[in-house]
């Protein structure tokens, strides 16, 4: 009877339907863990499934969870049968895994309590104190949070200007060759613009998205009131000008909205492509120019040159050509790597626990190459990142949260397979020489370009990469691409070549 009775309640916990106690499933849970870390290796491991939690089993469904969703993708996308085949050996009835999302804050719910059906749409209730004290390898991640800093605004005239960032500081701005000159004329502008020996006015700062010509003017209009602080500067994107002066003529009062602008010392205009409307540009083109016959300093930021925007008269164009005209190039390779480690250097103000790897810090230079938002953007996700997962970023993580901003890095249809052939071909190399530890340039030089191929025309992370030329590591595919990198601005030759490398892959 006894027997019977032990046997049923065995049954209990593994039959279809029956759930088994949550502290039981988690000693369970440890022991698939630990098979996991012995057949993945400590690297893979610790990369996906150091955060694994097995929340329940209900004889056919195992329920685990982590705490980032890109983590819950990639470990269904690549190792779900993996931890199935592993769960089946602590839970026998498996017939599926399902990894969920769990959010901030959530606690395993003992057996019994009401569970939501999905983790990833559970309400988030944050943890009671005693349930904290009981996770102290788990700290809260707003206790690492920089204090977020309001932004303000400027006003002059009863004009209220348009938000200024506080982060946008000169002391934030990181100085490179293909900005030197842009960040000397702001500097010199906002050192000089209430002495006796003004600097460039007006001065005209153009580039692309991203490169940091909002930032230049921010950071003129902050340091220009730190220095007298009753100074007038009024800093304005078109868009906002234009929405004042409609604002002025549907009051009746054009001629009160261009007496504001008298007592000016300073005038940011941010934007400038957007100024639109014929009795906006008109009105525009009066301020200025009284501005600039009565000694004041005008700064303006728009994509392009003043000749390349069609809607300037032709003597508006000639005034803002007068002062100092300035581009921002895109940032090289070098330029990358010291906004990455100034970003670096915020987030670790704020949290000095936080660290990146110099390969990942390398990866995120060579493959984030648009500007500096994309960069910025990078350290952040990756910090996020960190304070839900606490194991440190590898390549693999890094390259998934960086995915999307990467143009183009959808996975292809080309495979490192079809790269080697035709570099084979192409190189007169047998492929077997590719994968060999041979050094001769005749084989290095066709496999460095094989990587770098591979490296922008696949999904595959650099320890794939090294793993399918031969059994290398992640370092010498770093090195090789930069090597491929550096010789393509040396050999523009190089570059046709590797078009030609392209066409016959994508034919």
């Amino acid at each position: 009877m006894q027997s019977a009775q032990k046997a049923e309640s065995q049954g209990a916990g593994n039959g279809h339907g029956a759930e088994t106690p949550v502290d039981a499933v988690e000693g369970r849970g440890q022991k698939v863990r630990a098979m996991l870390k012995v057949q993945l290796g400590d690297e893979v491991y610790s990369s996906w499934f150091k955060s694994l939690e097995f929340e329940s089993f209900d004889g056919r469904i195992v329920k685990v969870s982590v705490p980032v969703k890109f983590v819950r993708n990639w470990i269904q996308e690549h190792y779900s049968e993996h931890l199935l085949r592993c769960s089946r050996v602590e839970f026998a009835t498996a017939e599926r895994v399902e990894v969920v999302w769990r959010q901030p804050g959530a606690v395993p719910q003992k057996s019994g309590e009401a569970r939501s059906a999905d983790a990833s749409h559970a309400a988030i209730t944050p943890p009671a104190p005693a349930a904290q004290a009981e996770l102290p390898q788990r700290p809260a991640a707003a206790a690492f949070r920089a204090p977020v800093l309001p932004v303000q605004r400027t006003s002059a005239g009863g004009l209220e200007g348009s938000p200024l960032d506080p982060r946008y500081t000169f002391e934030s701005f990181v100085v490179g060759a293909s900005n030197r000159m842009a960040h000397a004329g702001a500097t010199q502008v906002a050192e000089t613009v209430l002495t006796d020996a003004p600097g460039y006015n007006p001065l005209y700062i153009h580039s692309a998205v991203g490169l940091g010509k909002s930032h230049l003017l921010h950071a003129i209009a902050w340091e220009v009131k730190k220095r007298a602080p009753n100074a007038q500067v009024l800093y304005l994107t078109a868009e906002r000008f234009r929405y004042q002066f409609v604002e002025a003529l549907r009051s009746s009062d054009p001629l009160a909205f261009k007496e504001r602008f008298r007592n000016i010392n300073m005038l940011l205009i941010d934007d400038l492509e957007f100024l639109q409307g014929e009795r906006t540009e008109q009105e525009f083109d009066h301020i200025i120019n009284a501005l600039l016959d009565g000694g004041k300093q005008v700064v303006v930021a728009s994509a392009r040159a003043p000749n390349q925007i069609e809607r300037l008269n032709e003597r508006m164009r000639s005034r803002l050509q007068r002062g100092l005209v300035t581009e921002l190039q895109p940032l090289d390779h070098e330029l990358r790597l010291k906004v990455l480690e100034k970003r670096l250097a915020e987030k670790r103000a704020a949290d000095p626990s936080f660290s990146l790897s110099r390969d990942v810090v390398d990866l995120l230079a060579l493959r984030l190459t648009e500007n500096g938002r994309e960069l910025e953007g990078a350290i952040t996700r990756l910090y996020a990142t960190w304070q839900y997962m606490r194991t440190p970023i590898t390549l693999d993580i890094a390259e998934t949260v960086i995915r999307d901003l990467v143009q183009n890095l959808e996975p292809r249809r080309i495979k490192i397979e079809d790269i080697l052939r035709i570099i084979s071909r192409h190189y007169g190399v047998s492929k077997g020489d590719l994968l060999s530890q041979r050094r001769h340039r005749s084989v290095v030089w066709p496999r460095q370009i094989g990587m770098y191929l591979a490296k922008h025309l696949t999904a595959r992370s650099l320890p794939e990469i090294g793993r399918r030329f031969g059994g290398r590591d992640h370092t010498t595919v770093l090195h090789a691409i930069r090597k491929i990198e550096g010789e393509i601005s040396k050999n523009p030759n190089l570059g046709d070549e590797l078009e030609e490398l392209k066409r016959l892959l994508n034919h």
